[in-house]
């Protein structure tokens, strides 16, 4: 059995990169937008500095034809570059220091010793050693470095705004209902068992039921569905989706951390933070690079010296390899995906509880679906109506039974009764209404005596009905009877969900098997099976006994995903390599599943699945990208091809690494959710 992910351990954060494994909400992005401002505003003041440093270096004196010669010119050159080492380089400095007291050196670790080697080599240059400045090549590499950080911390903010997106969904007042009156009141003050006005257009204030009024509701925003919901009477709501225009009052079931968004917004925190095994690869891939970084920096300072070069072309070499070789990309490629995946699914409806799980969705070859509830809506629906005597039509029975029915809380009853609603007939009166324990119920109708029996009770009275046996075995039929006269029988059955067929051929169309597993008899399962062309079905299975079919299907090598509702399928889901429960609404806690569908939509396993895969695909995008830019850039940097006039230098070895920190930040944001449901 797989280890179930329940004790999440709290991710490493990169080096000199906490920034990016940090999840407290509000704090966090508080804490982010600090120091981007930050970032920033030590960008442009750096900036400003370096345009008088460049005009004082000879080398772009020379290159501009412009000729300033005056007393002191070394010692203002040093003075405007001891500042942007020590303003414009801190985060990098204190990066560096953290990272080498943690003894985890890492991209902070090379930009702070390559910016230190320049300001050290060039400040000794200044008071007699001989050699040449490097100042305008430490400003520039400092400014592009800001820069780089900058426009990455922007890109990882907006990767989880999207959970400040959805905390924002929630309106900041409620009416409240008391005492017939309705007063305003702050979100705040909502309490369990309060009674809401919910006007139209309005944001519902907090989850649960609705006690009055009918409208359609937008819950595009919690669950990915475009189409508007038509919610009544006693129907759950969710908080912060948007009423249509209706009124509706309804009664508190969760407030604060119980609601759903809060719950919403915890899970993707906890799935942005967990480590998956992509990330741990890219992390020692960071580590590994490091390592590169600083041995290929001390290499080719030696070739270089060895070769005959003087000591500045062979330092200005190092630092170019050391700040190319930066894994900021690497050490980004995985994260941001992560962030971005993650919130995009919650809204969609897809909650991820465990990362590894959801990566693994790629390989899944066959899906196992739990049949009631998942592949059928889970409740009794009319199938057939038969008259059995003289005068009697669809309409008179229907109207008949709901009328007995209609104070029943049995499956059956709620089931004919949803019909007569749906067929628009107002209802009878019933008096002397009883249950016949077992067998059906009894009442009177305008006088005249009526009784809704199972077949059992006909074998029991000894009362034959031509064709009886029909239907029977793939639907639940009772009789209505006047008297001791069958009078019609209607059948009832757990109806396919419309979205089924299109949720299965998806699926075959994607190379994955498909495959059923229920409680209910063959016959029943065989016709669910060949009506959505199932690659196969288990029928009769006890809920104990689904833990074992999923093994059956794994020993024979299938990568397998169980859907259930998460209730009695509990071992099949934690047996499954990637455990679904669907159709759990505000139930965001599905102990046993690792992915949890908000919506009773099969097309969402769907959606899921290829969402998974199209994850993985940036991941390893990023991953290509990112160490594949640096197996070129290196020995561009070393020098390889001076032979041939191509040199590097270390602002521009800045601009390609920052570049490529970038396109990894880009190509993560452009992941999107192939929506089928909406």
């Amino acid at each position: 059995m797989k280890n179930q992910h329940k004790n999440h351990q709290e991710p490493e954060a990169h080096p000199g990169h906490e920034v990016h494994q940090e999840h407290d909400g509000h704090d966090h992005s508080a804490h982010h937008r600090m120091m981007i401002r930050d970032f920033r505003q030590r960008f442009f003041v750096s900036l400003g500095v370096t345009v008088p440093i460049l005009l004082l270096s000879p080398l772009i004196q020379g290159f501009i034809g412009l000729e300033l010669d005056f007393p002191g010119e070394k010692y203002l050159l040093f003075a405007l570059s001891t500042f942007i080492y020590f303003y414009g380089g801190w985060p990098f400095l204190s990066g560096l220091f953290s990272e080498l007291k943690k003894k985890s050196p890492g991209m902070m670790t090379l930009i702070g010793l390559a910016v230190s080697v320049a300001y050290f080599y060039s400040s000794a240059v200044v008071f007699g050693l001989t050699g040449k400045f490097f100042f305008w090549e430490l400003a520039t590499l400092i400014d592009i470095m800001l820069l780089g950080h900058w426009i990455e911390m922007k890109s990882v903010l907006s990767a989880s705004n999207a959970l400040e997106e959805l905390a924002r969904l929630m309106p900041d007042e409620a009416h409240k209902i008391e005492d017939g009156e309705t007063v305003e009141v702050k979100l705040e003050d909502v309490a369990k068992g309060d009674l809401l006005l919910v006007k139209p257009g309005e944001k519902i204030p907090a989850d649960g039921v609705i006690r009055k009024g009918t409208s359609y509701l937008n819950e595009a925003m919690v669950t990915g569905e475009s189409q508007p919901v038509k919610k009544g009477k006693d129907a759950e709501v969710i908080g912060g989706t948007i009423n249509g225009d209706g009124s509706l009052e309804i009664e508190v079931k969760g407030t604060g951390e119980d609601s759903y968004l809060s719950k919403v917004i915890n899970l993707v925190k906890e799935a942005q933070g967990s480590k998956s095994k992509s990330q741990t690869l890219a992390d020692r891939a960071a580590l590994w690079l490091t390592i590169i970084a600083l041995s290929a920096g001390a290499i080719t300072l030696v070739v270089w010296l060895i070769s005959g070069s003087v000591f500045s072309f062979a330092m200005e070499r190092m630092a170019t390899v050391m700040v190319i070789t930066c894994p900021h990309a690497l050490g980004l490629a995985i994260p941001l995906v992560v962030a971005v995946s993650t919130a995009l699914a919650a809204k969609n409806g897809l909650l991820i509880r465990d990362r590894n799980a959801f990566e693994s969705s790629r390989k899944i070859s066959t899906v196992l679906f739990d049949k009631t509830g998942t592949l059928t809506e889970g409740k009794f629906g009319v199938s057939s109506i038969r008259p059995l005597a003289e005068g009697w039509d669809e309409k008179k029975l229907i109207r008949t039974a709901a009328g007995l029915e209609k104070n029943s809380e049995h499956p059956i009853g709620a089931g004919i009764t949803a019909r007569a609603k749906e067929m628009e007939i107002e209802l009878p009166d019933v008096s002397d209404f009883r249950a016949i324990k077992g067998k059906g119920v009894e009442g009177k109708i305008d006088g005249e005596e009526f009784k809704i029996v199972s077949p059992g009770y006909l074998k029991a009275e000894r009362i034959e009905i031509p064709g009886a046996s029909k239907g029977e075995g793939i639907a639940t039929v009772v009789y209505i009877l006047k008297g001791k006269e069958p009078v019609g029988s209607i059948a009832l059955s757990d109806r396919i969900r419309p979205q089924s067929a299109e949720a299965v051929a998806r699926l075959k169309e994607a190379g994955i098997k498909c495959w059923m597993i229920t409680g209910d008899n063959e016959k029943v399962a065989r016709k669910v099976s060949e009506e959505l062309d199932l690659d196969g079905y288990f029928a009769a299975v006890l809920p104990d006994q689904k833990q074992e079919k999923v093994k059956e299907l794994q020993q024979e090598g299938e990568f397998v995903a169980m859907t259930g509702d998460g209730v009695n399928d509990a071992p099949a889901l934690a047996q499954a390599d990637v455990g679904i429960a669907i159709g759990s609404g505000t139930d965001v806690a599905a102990e046993t599943a690792d992915i949890i569908l908000v919506n009773s939509d099969p097309r969402d396993v769907t959606n899921l699945i290829l969402f998974g895969r199209a994850t993985y695909r940036k991941m390893i995008q990023n991953l290509w990208w990112a160490t594949g830019y640096n197996v070129v850039a290196i020995p561009l940097a070393a020098g390889a091809l001076y032979w041939a006039g191509i040199l590097i230098s270390p602002a521009m070895g800045a601009v390609l690494m920052s570049l490529s920190t970038v396109i990894v930040a880009v190509n993560a944001k452009l992941l999107k959710v192939e929506n089928s449901a909406s």
